[in-house]
């Protein structure tokens, strides 16, 4: 009698390509790649390189056919204000892998954090527009600033326009509680194409600063936020149009701010949507007026808006919930279906600070200014 031994014989597993990444400038943010195979998200988990040690690492493509064409791709530790540069501090180019070897060693020799490092000569020229403009609306004078493209004065361009509140903590380095480092940020945007806009900044009036902000009645009481967007838009505006090299329609100019900041600039875009196109809203001080009441919407004819909402969720126990309610609201609202875009960001360790506003700063001036995507 003759036994068949049947042998198992494995099969062979055939291995995608690999990735080995060495680094110079190492810490403890993961690392990720972020190509034309998961349309550039920066922090894709499938995606993440596994560490081997201090400043290596490795990734296996999965092995499918969309992996072995060529790859284009750039590292990252998660975001676009994260990636890869080189040992001067300047933007890398492109990736690419388009031979047919399975595995591949690359090097990195700084990564940003924040946005930092900037070039110096990319910095926007800070104008003084002036110490004691008028504000007829409110029979006061405030100072101004414009932050101008690094090469306005050699360039025939004209250039969006972004009109802030709270100047003091945008760029001032002596800020009691920091500041939005919008000046570094627009140099290191300026390098990733990002950064050609001309932002006004518009200082508080101080102890007054409560007042001019609240529009309306609320829990501040009454007021003059109205007078005080009236004079932006009828004063302000038409100035720095006739002075700067700008693109005055409503679809190149927003308005922004921060905390009650926000909350004047909310309103701004909605009572005048035909001078404002996009709204830079961070942590609104929605808890003024909680039950915003969004029935005078009805009377304007709405036109397209893009709305960058942030909001973290260590400010309070109600910002997080309040900018979201707000959000679903201009959403729902009949009269503004299709026309509003509305991009809502959500920080779970935010702060209520200029740190994080610094954050956003980038990520709110790509979208609103230089995306098409609608959320």
């Amino acid at each position: 009698m003759s036994i068949e031994v049947k042998s198992k014989i494995k099969p062979v597993t055939k291995l995608g390509r690999k990735i080995i990444l060495h680094t110079a400038q190492d810490d403890d943010r993961p690392v990720y790649i972020s190509g034309n195979f998961n349309n550039w998200e920066t922090q894709d988990f499938k995606f993440l390189m596994t560490k081997l040690g201090k400043g290596k690492y490795e990734f296996s493509f999965p092995d499918e056919p969309q992996f072995q064409e060529e790859l284009i791709y750039k590292f990252t530790k998660g975001d676009w204000s994260e990636v890869e540069i080189d040992k001067y501090g300047n933007r890398t180019p492109n990736r690419h892998w388009d031979d047919n070897k399975t595995s591949k060693i690359e090097k990195v020799a700084k990564w940003r954090k924040n946005w930092l490092p900037y070039r110096p000569s990319q910095l926007p020229k800070i104008h003084l527009i002036s110490e004691e403009f008028e504000i007829p609306q409110l029979n006061k004078t405030r100072k101004i600033w414009a932050l101008l493209p690094h090469d306005y004065e050699t360039s025939e361009e004209n250039y969006p326009v972004l009109y802030l509140q709270d100047a003091q903590n945008l760029f001032n380095e002596e800020a009691e509680f920091g500041n939005w480092q919008i000046d570094k940020k627009l140099a290191v945007m300026s390098d990733y194409g990002i950064g050609k806009i001309i932002i006004v900044a518009i200082e508080h009036g101080e102890s007054e600063r409560l007042q001019e902000y609240n529009v309306g009645k609320t829990l501040l009481g009454k007021g003059h936020g109205k007078e005080y967007i009236r004079f932006i838009t009828d004063t302000l505006k038409p100035f720095v149009d006739k002075t700067f090299r700008t693109k005055s329609e409503r679809e190149f100019t927003g308005i922004g701010g921060s905390s009650m900041g926000g909350l004047v600039s909310i309103f701004s875009g909605l009572i005048y949507p035909e001078v404002f196109g996009k709204l830079m809203i961070f942590s609104p001080s929605l808890w003024v007026i909680p039950k915003i009441k969004l029935g005078f919407l009805d009377f304007f004819e709405p036109m397209d808006t893009r709305i960058y909402l942030y909001a973290g969720g260590d400010e309070s126990e109600t910002m997080v919930k309040h900018v979201t309610k707000f959000r679903n609201r201009i959403l729902k609202r009949e009269s503004l279906q299709g026309k509003m875009k509305v991009h809502l960001s959500i920080n779970q360790e935010g702060k209520h600070n200029e740190q994080y506003w610094s954050d956003e700063f980038p990520k709110a001036i790509e979208w609103l200014f230089y995306s098409n995507k609608e959320d």
